[in-house]
């Protein structure tokens, strides 16, 4: 089974496939106020209506996140910023944050994760914290997505196994069957489907069916890629680029997620009651590389607002 997708450049097709386009409608992407500030015209790369993240960096002023997310909103796209437990002082900060959003770019939509700091600034630790408080509820978010790790968190059960992130997936579903907004499982990128599917089905036997949009590193260097795999985290698929490193003509050719996003794909046309309903990229080789991407490789459903 092919892992992933390593090409020269002389050899690229473009792989458009029905299964393909209708798994890549309406995905989502990340962004941070530095790469968007990149991006002359976000209508350029984007579908209409795509749903962009708003990656909150400790050291990030609030000020910055909310001007990037006015931009975004601005040209016409849903605005999802982070809000990292970690680097939020208390509630009346995070109230703060949210009135901030909303006041200058209508934000309605927010992903709570603990964030990668290790000593938190307050009183939050993790992104259940967050959701205790209410504050999203009583502002009236519709949408409120929390973390997935299809290989697991050292952060979360640092001697190994799953249990507390089994059990903290249990409480987002009790408090999904509470809340007004939607939810959804926003994953870290993982690279091999079969392992992917496999949590998936697991998740879902778990009695968890909140929806999962599956994260995806978007094309990138394979330096580059392993670069973001040890900060970010990734598990065993980690080892998979590592291998792949070791052979000097591999470590030079650009990754593409057509092989794991062709395998997924397939395994929902097949599977229409798969609970992955979306994909989530990680641009870590830029924005533009993987909207270009998308468009070469997802057909209509992956076309910019402004394709001329």
């Amino acid at each position: 089974m092919a892992l992933l997708n390593f090409k020269r450049k002389t050899d690229e097709t473009t792989t458009t496939s029905p299964e393909m386009q209708a798994f890549l409608q309406g995905y989502s992407i990340e962004v941070m106020p530095r790469t968007a500030s990149k991006v002359e015209d976000f209508r350029a790369l984007l579908p209409q209506g795509t749903r962009v993240y708003i990656a909150h960096i400790e050291g990030t002023p609030i000020e910055d996140m909310v001007a990037t997310a006015k931009r975004i909103a601005d040209e016409g796209y849903d605005v999802m910023p982070h809000f990292p437990a970690r680097i939020i002082k208390d509630a009346a900060t995070l109230e703060n944050w949210i009135a901030m959003y909303q006041g200058e770019a209508d934000v309605k939509q927010g992903l709570m994760l603990a964030g990668g700091v290790a000593q938190p600034h307050g009183d939050f630790t993790d992104s259940m914290q967050l959701l205790e408080t209410g504050l999203f509820d009583k502002a009236g978010f519709t949408r409120l997505h929390v973390a997935g790790h299809p290989e697991g968190n050292k952060d979360i059960d640092p001697t190994g196994g799953t249990a507390n992130v089994d059990a903290a997936l249990q409480w987002k579903q009790d408090f999904s069957n509470r809340s007004d907004a939607q939810m959804a499982l926003a994953t870290q990128f993982a690279f091999e489907a079969g392992p992917i599917i496999d949590w998936a089905n697991g998740v879902k036997s778990a009695g968890i069916d909140i929806p999962i949009h599956i994260g995806i590193a978007g094309p990138a260097k394979l330096q580059t890629l392993i670069k973001f795999a040890i900060a970010c985290g990734v598990g065993p698929s980690l080892k998979v680029l590592q291998k792949r490193a070791m052979d000097v003509s591999k470590l030079l050719l650009p990754y593409e997620p057509t092989d794991v996003l062709t395998e997924l794909s397939a395994h929902k046309a097949a599977n229409p009651d798969f609970n992955i309903e979306s994909v989530h990229f990680f641009p870590l080789g830029g924005i533009k590389t993987n909207a270009n991407w998308a468009i070469e490789n997802g057909g209509a459903s992956a076309q910019p607002a402004n394709a001329n």
